[in-house]
């Protein structure tokens, strides 16, 4: 079987969640797997071996999953993103939408120096809400942005480009999909 069809059998549809006519694609029984769950983080590294990384970053919480493993694999820091209340130190915050609602993450100030080479991490691209709000969280701090890695996109979305007036994440750097639907 391919690598990429592989992934593809471990990757479940969930009907009507988290709300009546989204179809989630859930990735739990690909990282129950070990050898999905490596193969996946080595894809989502790959591009991007020999770049350089300083830091990995990722949003809560399913881009915590992919993203210390990814930064592991580039002998990289992390850096979380999180939802408010939860970041003990000072930091910014930046309010987004999503494609079902919208939200507000953190990052601590100190996370990241200016001109440190990151990487961006997450499991999905959707409509490109949640990137774009971490890609700006990194912007402010001034880090030079390498590219983004995601296991999956749903391209039907447009996440990468342009969408609901705001510029797409590809603006901040070359964005990697591992499997697009």
């Amino acid at each position: 079987m391919h690598q990429l069809e592989q992934l593809r059998a471990l990757i479940r549809d969930v009907p009507d969640f988290p709300k009546p006519g989204i179809t989630f694609k859930d990735f739990t029984p690909l990282i129950r797997d070990p050898s999905g769950l490596a193969l996946a983080v080595e894809l989502m590294v790959n591009p991007f071996r020999g770049k350089n990384i300083d830091l990995v970053i990722g949003a809560e919480s399913r881009g915590f999953i992919f993203g210390v493993a990814i930064a592991q694999a580039l002998s990289a820091g992390f850096v979380p993103v999180r939802k408010p209340g939860k970041l003990p130190w000072e930091k910014a915050s930046i309010s987004y939408e999503l494609e079902y609602g919208s939200d507000t993450l953190e990052m601590h100030l100190d996370a990241i120096r200016p001109g440190q080479r990151v990487l961006l991490a997450d499991d999905l691209l959707a409509t490109g809400g949640t990137m774009r709000a971490c890609c700006e969280l990194a912007s402010r701090q001034k880090a030079t942005i390498v590219g983004i890695t995601v296991l999956i996109e749903l391209a039907f979305l447009n996440g990468r480009r342009q969408s609901n007036g705001h510029p797409g994440i590809e603006t901040y750097g070359p964005v990697h999909s591992v499997l697009k639907y």
